[in-house]
């Protein structure tokens, strides 16, 4: 079988992509996986789509619980250096 492999401007493996042929064996052997071909594709969410859906206060106390956490990350990398 020859596999072709995606990938990402690292290097890293994001995909591979295997012959027709091959993918109709494997699906004759493994029904259920005919499902991921006609299974829709999500709809991606954009981070502006949730605009608005959060109280003031909610997103403040999100804001501040990140900011807290990422000065604690801070302080101990701090120490171990």
């Amino acid at each position: 079988m020859a596999l072709q492999y995606i990938t990402d401007n690292s290097g890293a493996h994001t995909a591979v992509v295997i012959p027709i042929d091959e993918w109709e064996r494997i699906t004759r052997k493994h029904e259920d996986l005919k499902t991921l071909e006609s299974t829709p594709a999500k709809k991606k969410i954009k981070l502006s789509d949730y605009a608005g859906k959060l109280s003031q206060e909610t997103a403040d106390a999100m804001l501040n619980y990140v900011a807290e956490s990422r000065n604690d990350w801070e302080e101990r990398l701090d120490k171990q250096l």
